[in-house]
């Protein structure tokens, strides 16, 4: 038996790597998991079949009772793999434990403090992080006992489209369609992505842009308004209306631009194979980005930044790869500086995503060398990780 406690869900990376990790660690145990996690809907999930498959692997009331309690704790006597969802490395679920307790983590503030560090070794035995760099970042600041776990894509879903086929382009066909996905806060860039994107639009009237920015926490969204490339509109409404008030404002025509809602990553193929190409010139990534890695599995180009989480990912060879200034930027909280990230040079984001729309048979070489790499990111190959390190 495994236990896992994790998020689950659609429409978030925690929820996602949650929902995907617990159903494959489930098949290659034989039906062994046994899942902690928070309430959920049919909403929250997507679909009916993957709601009975997580409630199936839900922690059973007689495994509680096989439990210990020892100063409030519950010790299962089982291995747990724990999500840790802040950098003070607490478990997500601080009232249960394992009889070896592995902590999965992702950080963008890489300024930590010997305390938290002190968290990580008093509740886990082991802690792995979502990319390369978070484990460096930990291992500078003291912790011994770290491993990487790259997470994964579906392949069912998250293909390259077979060349013998008719064409997926359903939309668009006369456009040269940009796309940019993640969340919309100042780390992940999407200042950038406008900034860059209304040169395009002036310099070429076929130019479209397509953005999946949903945010449903205001505090990061709120974080763009430290960006200097924004001017920031007096408007409320839905977040569509929102973000669309915000192209306007910084002079992107928005008859040549469509807003997504917020939808499970189930849905948002069909979305990748109407665009030419993707960009990410996200700041800082504690993990591999599950947003880019999904887009290039389906064989897509990439205009990405190849800097913290995205370095186990972007490589020359099969994306085009943004330059970062000379200087990091300081990164303030209330008490002060809490992280310090590469900065993307938006002038050559300006200068590649030009070259892209000139260049359309070369990116698409570059989609397909994508496609092949992130071919081997999958899920099962997560799950097979952390099953090693568990048992």
């Amino acid at each position: 038996m495994i236990a896992i406690a994790f998020p689950v869900g659609s429409t978030h990376g925690w929820g996602v790597c949650g929902k995907y990790v617990s159903r494959q660690m489930n098949t290659l145990t034989h039906r062994g998991v046994r899942l902690i996690s928070q309430p959920f809907t049919l909403a929250d999930i997507g679909d009916e079949l993957e709601v009975q498959a997580i409630q199936s692997m839900l922690l059973r009331p007689e495994d509680s009772r096989t439990a210990k309690n020892i100063n409030g704790i519950s010790h299962l006597p089982m291995p747990l793999l724990a999500a840790i969802v802040d950098k003070q490395l607490t478990p997500w679920a601080p009232a249960v434990r394992g009889s070896k307790t592995v902590g999965y983590t992702f950080f963008e503030d890489n300024i930590l403090e010997p305390a938290w560090m002190e968290n990580g070794r008093r509740n886990f035995d082991l802690i792995t992080t979502g990319s390369t760099w978070c484990t460096q970042v930990l291992k500078q600041n003291g912790l011994e006992n770290v491993h990487t776990v790259v997470q994964g894509i579906d392949p069912t879903l998250f293909f390259p489209w077979p060349k013998e086929s008719p064409s997926p382009r359903e939309y668009f066909q006369d456009r040269f369609v940009i796309f940019s996905g993640g969340k919309f806060e100042l780390r992940k860039g999407q200042d950038l992505v406008i900034r860059a994107v209304k040169v395009l639009q002036d310099r070429h009237p076929d130019v479209f842009f397509i953005n999946a920015w949903f945010n449903p926490w205001q505090q990061s969204v709120d974080s763009m308004r430290g960006s200097p490339y924004l001017r920031w509109p007096a408007v409320t409404g839905t977040f569509v209306d929102v973000i669309n008030r915000l192209l306007s404002e910084n002079g992107m025509d928005l008859s040549r631009a469509l807003t997504l809602g917020p939808r499970g990553n189930a849905l948002t193929p069909r979305i990748y194979r109407n665009t030419d190409i993707g960009v990410f010139p996200n700041r800082c990534e504690g993990g591999t980005n599950l947003v880019l890695m999904e887009y290039m599995a389906c064989g897509k180009p990439v205009l990405a930044s190849a800097s913290t989480g995205h370095a186990d990912i972007v490589r020359p060879e099969n994306a085009l790869v943004i330059r970062n200034k000379p200087e990091e930027a300081v990164i303030n909280g209330p008490s002060g500086p809490i992280a310090r990230w590469p900065e993307p040079d938006l002038d050559d984001i300006i200068d590649k995503l030009e070259w892209a729309y000139q260049h359309r048979g070369e990116i698409a070489a570059l989609g397909e060398q994508a496609g092949a790499d992130l071919a081997r990111h999958t899920w099962k190959k997560t799950a097979e990780e952390f099953l090693k390190l568990l048992t």
